[in-house]
């Protein structure tokens, strides 16, 4: 029977010794459970503590491991006595742990010399000593107590220091078992522990760039600020920035970090040393950027955002146009940071990320972490050996090669259950949106790289997962863990709420609201009302907030109620109101889309309207409801029904790529500029077809030449 250990590789200066215990550990057959090197880090008044290697088994409970480089045994006893006090002084904090005074789960320490030959003239009672022929013999005769799986979750989750990080900081009051608040708290518990590539991703570090990938609610931004906080725990001399596009992340970042330092080293970080930064910034003190910080620190021009956009013609090239220009202006960059970390990193341009790796010491530690489908671009970031360019002897500045602990990729949803993220991605993709008169299909995107869908999780049920075949794409109980829909029932998880008008739908998310707080025992900061359109969520939120506060329910609309860094107001008790933007990042129980007719549109732009839906759904981690009036909501809401006669699994024919692009130039967003030239071309057109068939302007009319031009190019877009 094959080993099943996983192994996180942290640091713990004792490479050979770790690298020895891997590998027997690895031949033991039958042995399961996850081992970590150079972690768990322990508060002590002394200072940090770092276990050289600890094992948590379901079988033997938790090994720690006492690594000897050479053949110098030293005072081991009292190494084991140190170790097995601390492991489980910490331990007995976690209640679920404990049995009266007694610990519920089995401690055993061995010291670990696979340099010493002859490792029985060290041994004394009840100290187990070891090398690489003896370990397996010496394991095998360790008893687990009790085995309980449930002790062992709860051992792994506080060994990875999950359980505490993650807790509100507001204990959740249930009455009834079958509540809505007892189900999100059923769930909160069930997903306190990482999983293997999650807490790799975490405590792995490598020399250069690091890219992580994952689908909306697989864990980037939690893996992102623990990892921020292990290498600030681990290297307090270090500067680290971490930095991201929605600045309602700041406060969960703050959060994280500041929990995990606390849990780890006794004390809060060094926030002169671990900053939590915006990317583009200003010159303001408590307003400093990365992108302000290179152009302050080398002399380049700093641009505001109104001067980019001039500069550039539009506000999405804006800020990728800055960075562009302030690289060009500098020769030789200053490294101004030891680490940089990055959320969000495909809601940034590539210039950005070149900009962060070029002020960054060597080795340049740069992490970033992206959603493939968080906009549905259909494009991803561009390839590390594209993206940061190659040196003099056109050799790739970074590539990542095979290594997965540089390229780590997050397959598995913790946030979303299965209909949730299935009915996100079906509409935003327009999978099963009805095919206008003049197209042959209703998608609205599609990836280019038709392997993405595996990556991210979808298996291939029937049909075949190429461009132009039909396929069937179904998610597995791997990528999607059945306990986050076994709480309700299908038809209770999403709900597309089709109204009459806008009033009947304001009074009936009021009236659920309500239902929520009084009888569902959810609370205030369980909930989240989003608007998919930004400019209009103040206007059309405010009747409803203004009801709700007529009926003693708070609310606020974030980053207008509130500073642009919060987005929840926990300690208030208020409902969030938000639009899709700063809603990013965020996650709550119940999550109320509001005008969602919004999202259906015929035209361009089409793609940018479905991203906004497929990001408001899957900010849910249990129900979401969709709501809107109208025949654009009529249609949505048809796209749904056939989504869940399909059992939630996705039936298309893959696109070949002449439809791709295709798709993409008919969806495409358009500047203003664009938006207002087209308008007036259309308004011409269709004039002089009215012309033509009135008989004002005979085809005589139009020369030659333009004629042949304008019947070509409809006859080539018919192909």
């Amino acid at each position: 029977m094959k080993t099943d250990v996983t192994f996180v590789r942290g640091a713990n200066g004792k490479p050979v010794a770790s690298q020895i215990l891997e590998e027997s550990l690895s031949n033991i057959s039958g042995l399961r459970g996850k081992c970590f090197f150079g972690y768990p880090l322990i508060a002590t008044p002394e200072g940090k503590f770092a276990i050289d290697a600890a094992l948590v088994s379901p079988e033997k409970g938790i090994i720690l491991f006492d690594l000897v480089e050479g053949v110098q045994i030293g005072s081991y006893k009292d190494r084991q006595d140190d170790i097995a006090n601390k492991i489980e002084a910490r331990l007995k904090l976690h209640r679920e742990l404990v049995a009266g005074r007694k610990l519920g789960v089995d401690i055993h320490v061995i010291t670990f010399a696979p340099a010493v030959t002859d490792t029985e003239q060290y041994r004394q009672d009840g100290y187990q000593i070891s090398n690489a022929d003896t370990l397996e013999s010496i394991i095998a005769q360790l008893r687990l107590l009790s085995e309980n799986k449930i002790i062992f979750n709860a051992a792994l989750s506080a060994i990875e220091s999950l359980s505490s990080i993650r807790k509100s900081r507001f204990k959740r009051e249930v009455t009834r078992e079958d509540s809505r608040g007892a189900k999100l708290k059923h769930l909160e518990d069930a997903i306190a522990t990482l999983d293997y590539r999650q807490n790799r991703a975490v405590i792995e570090t490598v020399n250069g760039v690091q890219r992580i990938r994952g689908l909306a609610g697989s864990g980037k931004t939690i893996v992102l600020a623990l990892k921020a906080a292990y290498l600030h725990s681990q290297n307090p001399d270090w500067r680290i920035a971490v930095t991201f596009q929605t600045r309602a992340l700041k406060g969960q970042f703050t959060k994280l970090i500041n929990n995990f330092c606390i849990e780890q080293t006794g004390e809060e970080p060094d926030w002169t040393k671990i900053r939590i930064v915006n990317a583009w910034g200003s010159p303001r003190e408590e307003d400093h950027g990365i992108y302000y910080e290179f152009c302050h620190a080398s002399g380049a021009v700093f641009l505001d955002f109104r001067t980019a956009c001039m500069l550039f013609g539009d506000s999405d090239l804006a800020f990728g146009g800055a960075c562009q220009r302030a690289l060009a202006e500098v020769d030789k960059p200053i490294a101004l940071y030891d680490a940089i970390l990055i959320d969000e990193a495909q809601d940034f341009s590539p210039e950005f990320l070149r900009l962060c790796h070029t002020i960054l010491r060597e080795p340049k530690r740069l992490v970033y972490a992206y959603d493939e489908l968080q906009n549905l671009s259909g494009k991803s970031l561009p390839s590390p050996e594209d993206m940061f360019g190659k040196d003099e002897d056109g050799k790739p500045n970074v590539t990542l090669g095979d290594d997965q602990r540089r390229d780590v990729i997050l397959q598995k949803c913790y946030r979303n259950s299965r209909p949730v993220l299935v009915t996100a991605h079906s509409l935003g993709f327009g999978i099963y949106r009805a095919p206008l008169p003049d197209r042959d299909t209703g998608l609205v995107q599609m990836f280019d790289h038709p392997r993405l869908w595996e990556e991210i999780g979808y298996r291939v049920k029937g049909g075949e997962l190429t461009e132009g075949s039909r396929v069937v794409l179904h998610r597995t109980d791997a990528t999607s863990p059945q306990f986050l829909e076994e709480h309700s029932p299908i038809e209770d998880l999403v709900k597309f709420i089709e109204f009459k008008n806008e009033i009947e739908q304001n009074e009936w998310l009021i009236q659920a609201i309500r239902t929520n707080l009084e009888q569902d025992e959810l609370r205030h900061d369980d909930i989240i009302v989003i608007h998919p359109d930004a400019i209009s969520a103040r206007a059309t939120t405010g009747p409803i907030r203004k009801r709700l506060f007529e009926l003693g329910i708070p609310c606020h609309l974030a980053g207008v109620d509130t500073s642009a860094d919060v987005f929840f107001k926990t300690e208030m008790q208020s409902i969030t109101f938000t639009g899709i933007y700063r809603a990013k990042g965020n996650e709550a129980g119940m999550v109320y889309i509001i005008n969602a007719q919004s999202c259906h549109s015929k035209g361009h732009e089409l793609a940018s309207l479905r991203n906004r839906l497929f990001t408001a759904i899957t900010r849910s981690k249990a129900w979401v409801r969709v709501m809107g009036y109208g025949s654009g909501m009529a249609a949505i809401r048809q796209e749904f029904e056939d989504l869940k006669k399909h059992s939630f699994e996705l039936d298309f024919v893959y696109p070949p790529k002449g439809l791709l692009e295709k798709l993409r130039v008919i969806h495409r967003d358009l500047s203003p500029e664009e938006r207002k030239r087209l308008e007036q071309r259309t308004r011409g057109l269709s004039e002089l077809v009215r012309d033509l068939e009135s008989g004002i302007i005979r085809p005589e009319d139009i020369d030659t030449e333009t004629r042949g031009k304008l019947r070509d190019l409809l006859l080539r877009d018919s192909e």
